[in-house]
């Protein structure tokens, strides 16, 4: 497959949607994909239907060498090495590419893990921070699955303290290699991994990355664990006794590790985020099928009111998580337009954007498994009885679905990660976020604010509402940080209520950008579902911001100061309540219609 066109290239910083409006040819939508971003979905859904999905059943059971060849039928495809420069064995793709073909592979979650693990967290440290004879020796070998792929970050005692790592690295006497004990645990691919990426101290204290071979003296997997979901991957502990890594085998700078760690992370949850979402919309397209089918009362269930408000709500939700995916990357892509992947400097760039994007990456980790845990429980409860039973998909997808919120950073440390990024930030002088809070505190204990008035269109008061919704977040952080000070980072309730407000905003105006966009590409009337999906989610979204609000404001403010803040808020958030109900059924009687999920 060749390189597709590169995406729209957005003159903005990470995390600056929150004090500045975008437009909306700012953003990538699905509806931007190149006809080689539609070929790349074509062989990623053909391959998945054709090599995967026939075999669920052995893959859950776990049949001796079954992951291996489906690894190695998906590499001959290119699937484990659409990040990786052609001069290493790869594609070289944009990383549109990349969440395409995580989108396909979702639709099982134990493939999914393993892929993932090969293509991404087991491939990518070694190409982006390896040595030009490392990435010689095991990015081909990896990237072709001759060889298979691991991470090994995580201990049983440091649960998402990632950095409190025990394993211990000490130089030998005669200066040739490293001693690493220690275990690591819940390892991806762990029992079928050639090539682990480990992280330990090096004398207890200097965090590194090393490259350890399956063959190293000292190095064994434990027994897979019996997991509650994807059980068709492998999942193992690590275990280093006296294990000998060669001093080359150092990934990176010894001391640096947590460079390679985190950077490795925003690319993990990116990828995750984005499968989240193809898992929806092949969920939404189950449940459609099944409720045309089922029978209740004479009628499909389909027909039901409270059946077409879970069908309406799923592929809305999806909608905005899809629109956070494709905004997100397109970003990434566009900081990434003319660099050289194969060049030595081309790690560097890539990481670069990915940090600059890391919250926009934490956002779409959390909403992306978030939306999925709702669809996959809303199909159990629209299958029913049958929901339960192992006979369906649906039970194997209920129990796959879970751990992906713990994956790449549980749900709260990423809540937390998005405030911290952005106060970091802030304080640094690199975004203008704390001066417009207390600008914005200034004038509601001043002369108040300028409240804005609706714009004309389609979306003319959705956009109204988005406008204060910004606003509101700019308030609940000013005001928590004028309380708190440096004692916010002790307020987790609080910085998970701003989190919340921050995620809304930003799925609230990727959802309303993308379909503004596709207004103007075409008409008002063609988009009728989009527009009733986007108006939804918003009036949505605003109730569960300004909830999250007002329980904020009741813990940092109090008598006079709290109800004009409620006063403000109310101001902000103003809105006339829409019929939801109806533009929900609208929705679902699209995807009836269409028998799948009913956009793009």
């Amino acid at each position: 497959m060749a390189k597709p066109g590169s995406a729209v290239k957005p003159m903005t910083k990470g995390g600056s949607f929150l004090i500045e409006n975008r437009s909306p040819e700012d953003v990538f939508t699905p509806e931007d994909l190149t006809e080689q971003h539609k070929l790349i979905l074509q062989t990623s859904r053909e391959f998945v239907e054709r090599e995967v999905l026939p075999r669920v059943h052995e893959i859950e059971e776990k049949k001796p060498g079954l992951l291996r060849e489906l690894l190695k039928k998906a590499a001959d495809v290119g699937l484990c090495a659409t990040d990786v420069p052609q001069k290493y064995g790869g594609l070289e793709l944009d990383k549109i590419s990349s969440i395409i073909v995580s989108e396909q592979m979702a639709r099982d979650g134990a493939w999914a893990a393993t892929l993932g693990a090969q293509a991404g967290i087991g491939i990518l440290p070694i190409a982006f921070f390896g040595t030009e004879e490392q990435k010689t020796r095991y990015v081909p070998r990896i990237a072709s699955a001759e060889w298979v792929g691991a991470y090994c970050l995580s201990e049983a005692s440091s649960a998402s303290d990632a950095l409190n790592a025990k394993t211990k690295a000490v130089l030998s006497v005669d200066g040739t290699h490293y001693l690493l004990n220690g275990t690591k645990h819940w390892i991806t691919n762990g029992g079928i991994a050639d090539v682990y990426v480990v992280f330990a101290k090096v004398d207890g204290e200097k965090f590194t990355a090393f490259i350890v071979e399956r063959s190293f003296p000292g190095v064994s997997s434990g027994a897979e664990e019996h997991k509650m979901g994807i059980r068709g991957s492998s999942t193992t502990p690590l275990n280093l006794e006296n294990a000998r890594v060669p001093l080359e085998n150092v990934l990176g700078e010894v001391g640096k590790g947590h460079q390679i760690a985190f950077n490795i992370l925003n690319m993990g949850r990116l990828k995750l985020g984005a499968g989240c979402v193809g898992a929806c919309k092949a969920l939404v397209a189950e449940a459609v099928k099944w409720a045309k089918e089922r029978q209740a009362f004479g009628h499909p269930i389909a027909d039901f009111g409270m059946t077409k408000e879970k069908l309406g709500e799923m592929a809305i939700r999806t909608y905005a998580a899809e629109s956070i995916s494709y905004r997100t990357t397109g970003m990434i892509d566009a900081l990434l337009e003319g660099v050289d992947q194969g060049a030595t400097a081309a790690a560097r760039e890539i990481m670069k954007a990915l940090e600059q994007y890391a919250v926009e990456c934490s956002i779409l980790k959390v909403v992306g498994t978030e939306t999925l845990d709702f669809v996959t429980d809303e199909t159990v409860q629209i299958y029913g009885g049958y929901g339960f039973s192992s006979d369906y998909p649906i039970e194997r997808a209920y129990r796959d679905q879970r751990v992906n919120r713990i994956f790449e950073g549980t749900s709260e440390i990423n809540r937390l990660l998005i405030t911290d990024m952005l106060m970091k930030r802030s304080m640094k002088g690199e975004l203008a976020l704390i001066p417009a809070a207390q600008k914005l505190m200034d004038d509601i204990l001043g002369s108040g604010t300028a409240e804005q008035s609706a714009d004309e269109g389609p979306l003319g008061e959705e956009t109204r509402l988005l406008a204060g919704a910004k606003k509101t977040v700019l308030l609940v952080a000013g005001s928590a940080v004028q309380k708190f000070m440096q004692a916010l980072s002790g307020e987790q309730e609080v910085i998970g209520a701003l989190s919340n407000g921050v995620m809304e905003v930003y799925a609230m105006e990727s959802t309303l950008l993308r379909t503004v966009k596709k207004i103007a590409r075409s008409s008002a009337e063609a988009c009728e579902a989009e527009i009733n999906a986007t108006r939804t989610f918003i009036y949505d979204a605003v109730e569960r911001l300004e909830s999250e609000a007002r329980r904020s404001l009741a813990r940092t403010s109090e008598g006079d100061t709290l109800r004009t803040q409620l006063a403000v808020l109310r101001r902000f958030l103003r809105r006339t309540p829409i019929d939801t109900i109806e533009l929900k059924r609208r929705v679902a009687n699209r995807a009836l219609d269409w028998n799948r999920y009913p956009f793009a």
